[in-house]
């Protein structure tokens, strides 16, 4: 069993003088990781609905300070040793896939390693729209972003041509230190997401993570893919600082 700690780039945790001894200490006391959450922005009013608590709005308020999920990592990677850091999740289908890709490559060079890559289609439609971002199609968008994630990590040329992406001839450098790229663990509780999940699993992706809360969707699904696929608990959590518990 491991735990981590999340989230940890969030109000308080925004302070240096609060978030670097934390984390020291929670790599002193054995902690397995750290994750942060993301939002560019959280507008005054919404009408899309946060599908984690039942007010359907986020446990924080609009103004509360969010650091850049992988600002803050990296801000961490740099006074740790050996505490793994996630995301999670970042919300996929709102990135630019290459740099991504450039980012978490370097993160994971930089922490020797320590890098796990939590990502999500998002539900705030009012974000999506203040980025510039369409909101429709985000889940296919971020299919197809995910399989261009591993093309870019491979090592290998990269030729990949989809339908939201097309890349062709380069090489990106430099590659993550973990075998395979960086993990991937893939958030949402919808049908789709956790079926997504067990599709990259059975392919041979690395560390994917079916929540616990999804055990009704998850009890019609063949026994060896749930055993390949993995499960995360209390992934979503509105408390800061929750612990998080992984097997």
């Amino acid at each position: 069993m491991k735990f981590g700690i999340v989230p940890i780039n969030l109000r308080e945790f925004t302070n240096p003088e609060v978030l670097i001894p934390f984390v020291q200490r929670a790599e002193a006391l054995g902690y397995e990781s750290v994750w942060t959450a993301e939002h560019v922005i959280i507008p005054k009013t919404y009408t899309s609905v946060y599908p984690y608590n039942p007010s359907g709005k986020v446990p924080f308020a609009a103004d509360a300070a969010i650091i850049d999920p992988l600002v803050a990592l990296t801000f961490i990677a740099a006074a740790t040793s050996r505490l793994r850091l996630g995301t999670g999740v970042n919300i996929l289908p709102q990135m630019n896939p290459l740099y991504l890709a450039k980012w978490a490559s370097s993160i994971d060079h930089l922490s020797r390693g320590r890098l796990m890559l939590g990502v999500g289609i998002g539900w705030l439609r009012e974000e999506f729209a203040a980025i510039g971002v369409p909101f429709a199609h985000r889940g296919k968008r971020a299919d197809e972003y995910l399989q261009a994630l591993k093309a870019v990590w491979s090592g290998e040329e990269v030729n990949f041509q989809g339908e939201f992406v097309r890349w062709q001839g380069f090489l990106m450098r430099p590659r993550p230190v973990q075998p395979g790229g960086v993990p991937l663990v893939i958030g949402g509780v919808s049908p789709a997401a956790i079926r997504g999940r067990c599709d990259m699993a059975m392919a041979g992706t690395s560390s994917v993570r079916i929540s616990t809360s999804t055990a009704p969707i998850c009890a019609s699904l063949p026994t060896n893919v749930l055993a390949r696929a993995g499960t995360c608990g209390n992934s979503k959590s509105p408390r800061t600082g929750t612990t998080l518990v992984r097997e």
